[in-house]
C-alpha cells in the first residue's frame, strides 16, 4: 500500500511542507524512520529526532517551530497524536479488510448470512445463528445455535461463543474470548457434594464493545450477563453470571468480577482487581490496580484503593503509616521501658 503525502494530506486536512509528491509505504517510530516511511512528533521530549530522522514524512503540530532544517516532508495538523491515531486505523482496516466465504468453512443451511461478510477456514457456524452485513469471522471460529452477531463485527481466530447469545454491531473480539461457558454454579449437597446448577440464560454484548484476547464471559443463571455500549475489556478478564458492565466502562487485565455485581457506565478499573458478588459499583468510579472490592461502592465518581479497598487518599496516607510500624513499634518499646522504671 502505497500513499502520497497530498493524499495523506487530504484525509488529515493537514498542510504540507516539503514534497507533496513524496510516496510512503509504511509506518514507524520517529526514532527508527527511514525512507518510504511516515512518522509523527506530539511529543516534545522526542523533538531532537525529526532532525535527524529518516522519515519521508513526519506529522507534526500547528504550532510545532524547527530549530534547524528538516528534510522530511512536513504534515501540519492541529493534534499530530490524534492525526497519527487516525491513520493507523485506515491502515489497520486496509489490512485486515478481508471478504468471501471459505469452502472449508461450515455453515448449516438454517444460517442466515448478510452481505460482504468474511468467513475463514475451519470456522464452525451454528444452526439459526444470523450473521449481519460486514462481518468478519476469522478461521477457527465456532459460533453456537440461534446467535445473532452484528453489523460491522470482527471476531478473531480461536473465539468461542456458545449458543443463544446476543452481538451487537461494530464490536471486536480477540483470539481465545470465550463468550457464554456456564457461569460457576453450583449448591452444597449434605454429602459434602456439589449439584451442578443449570446455567440456561445468555450473554448480551451491545454495540461498540471490544473484548481482549482470553477473556471469559459467562452465561447467566437466568437473564442475562450484559455488556454495555462502548465498554472496553483488557486481555484476561473473567466475568461472572449475570454480571452487568455499564456503558463505556473501561476494565484492566487480569480482573475477576463475581456474578450478579452490577458496575456503573464510564467505570475505570485498574489491573487484577478482584469484586466480589451480588454488588453495586456507581457511575463514574475509579479503582486502582490490584484492589479488593467487599461491599458497594454507592458514591459516584469515588476513587478507590485497597484490598479491602476504601478511598485512595486515605489509604496512601494509611499506607505512610504503615511502612512506619517497625519504626514505631521500636519507638513504643522504648517508652515502656521507660514508663517502667519510672513506676
Amino acid at each position: 500500500m502505497k500513499f502520497s503525502a497530498k493524499q495523506i494530506a487530504e484525509l488529515l486536512n493537514g498542510k504540507i511542507e516539503g514534497d507533496s509528491n513524496v510516496v510512503i509505504n509504511e509506518l514507524s517510530k520517529i526514532e527508527d524512520g527511514r525512507s518510504g516511511s511516515l512518522t509523527f512528533l506530539a511529543n516534545p521530549k522526542y523533538a531532537s529526532f525529526i532532525y535527524n530522522t529518516g522519515a519521508s514524512i513526519v506529522i507534526v503540530n500547528n504550532d510545532f517551530v524547527p530549530e534547524q532544517t528538516i528534510s522530511s516532508t512536513l504534515i501540519r495538523v492541529n493534534d499530530a497524536y490524534q492525526a497519527f491515531a487516525i491513520l493507523l486505523d485506515v491502515y489497520n482496516k486496509i489490512k485486515l479488510n478481508k471478504t468471501g466465504i471459505s469452502d472449508k468453512a461450515f455453515i448449516p443451511k438454517s444460517a442466515v448470512i448478510g452481505k460482504n461478510v468474511y468467513i475463514g477456514e475451519f470456522a464452525v457456524i451454528g444452526e439459526n445463528v444470523v450473521i449481519s452485513d460486514n462481518v468478519k469471522i476469522y478461521p477457527q471460529v465456532y459460533i453456537g445455535d440461534n446467535t445473532r452477531i452484528g453489523e460491522k463485527t470482527t471476531i478473531y481466530s480461536g473465539v468461542k461463543i456458545y449458543s443463544d447469545n446476543i452481538i451487537g454491531d461494530n464490536c471486536t473480539f480477540h483470539s481465545g474470548v470465550i463468550i457464554g461457558a456456564d457461569g460457576f454454579g453450583f449448591a452444597p449437597k449434605c454429602d459434602n457434594d456439589y449439584m451442578k446448577i443449570a446455567q440456561i440464560g445468555n450473554v448480551i454484548i451491545e454495540n461498540n464493545v471490544e473484548i481482549g484476547a482470553n477473556c471469559t464471559i459467562d452465561r447467566a443463571t437466568l437473564g442475562s450477563t450484559i455488556i454495555r455500549d462502548g465498554a472496553k475489556l483488557d486481555n484476561l478478564i473473567q466475568i461472572a453470571h449475570n454480571v452487568e458492565i455499564g456503558e463505556n466502562t473501561v476494565i484492566v487485565s487480569q480482573t475477576g468480577i463475581a456474578g450478579s455485581t452490577k458496575i456503573g457506565k464510564n467505570c475505570l478499573i485498574g489491573g487484577q482487581v478482584g469484586i466480589v458478588g451480588h454488588l453495586k459499583i456507581a457511575d463514574n468510579v475509579k479503582i486502582a490496580a490490584q484492589s479488593g472490592i467487599s461491599s458497594s461502592i454507592e458514591q459516584e465518581g469515588a476513587v478507590i484503593q485497597g484490598s479491602p479497598a476504601f478511598k485512595k487518599l486515605d489509604y496512601q496516607k494509611s499506607y505512610i503509616f504503615f511502612k512506619k510500624l517497625p519504626d514505631i513499634y521500636k519507638r513504643l518499646e522504648e517508652v515502656e521501658k521507660k514508663l517502667k522504671k519510672l513506676f
